[in-house]
């Protein structure tokens, strides 16, 4: 499968959501003191119950990082651990429910392909698949946001993509990004940015795996 590269916009996804939380500042205007300073943002992921916590870090489309979520609970005793997962970057798309691939045409655009139909996906791949179609059916993604996997989308991310989307599809950016953000995979937040959310997870006591292909 090939990964897409995105070009993600300095404007802050957080700036518009929260007072003055920004992933990145933009630069000062001739003549302006400073910029505002960003507030602590929402608390997320809240309290992680389980002595075990683990976040993935999700930047590019593949079957791995869902595995590596799912392995990381299905060794350790239930109820001691606790995963979080961070789809950021290239790997974004992943967490839009089918309605958005199909209505935006992500799989032709950003050239992934259905591992069940071989062609441009038309649907999420990895939300509700088939029996067989992914390597470890336990690692869909609905499946592991019904084991308690916590979500988080990346807000930059989806903003950038969303333009890029919108543009294709004759609109305009805002009302693309707010279908998109309308439409996450079930169960999942959107965050400030893909990074802000690694390091809350962090700060909750979470170790760290990387998502890549």
């Amino acid at each position: 499968m090939t990964e897409p590269t995105f070009t993600t916009p300095r404007r802050s996804l957080f700036g518009r959501l929260a007072a003055g939380l920004a992933a990145g500042i933009a630069s000062l205007a001739p003549g302006q003191a400073q910029a505002a300073e960003p507030s602590d943002g929402p608390n997320w992921p809240g309290t992680l119950p389980g002595r075990h916590k683990f976040v993935v870090d999700g930047y590019s489309v593949n079957n791995s990082l869902l595995n590596y979520t799912h392995t990381f609970l299905a060794t350790n005793a239930p109820g001691s651990a606790s995963a979080v997962l961070i789809l950021r970057s290239a790997a974004t798309p992943m967490g839009l429910n089918s309605a958005m691939w199909a209505k935006y045409k992500i799989g032709e655009t950003f050239k992934l392909t259905d591992p069940e139909t071989k062609a441009p996906a038309v649907k999420n791949p990895y939300l509700n698949p088939k029996p067989g179609v992914l390597t470890v059916d336990a690692a869909a993604i609905d499946r592991l946001a019904a084991e308690g996997v916590i979500i988080g989308v990346c807000g930059v991310a989806l903003r950038g993509q969303s333009a890029h989307l919108a543009a294709l599809a004759g609109i305009s950016a805002e009302e693309a990004f707010k279908d998109c953000a309308a439409n996450l995979v079930p169960g999942a937040t959107l965050l400030p940015s893909g990074v802000w959310g690694l390091g809350r997870a962090q700060e909750a006591g979470c170790g760290y795996c990387t998502g890549g292909g």
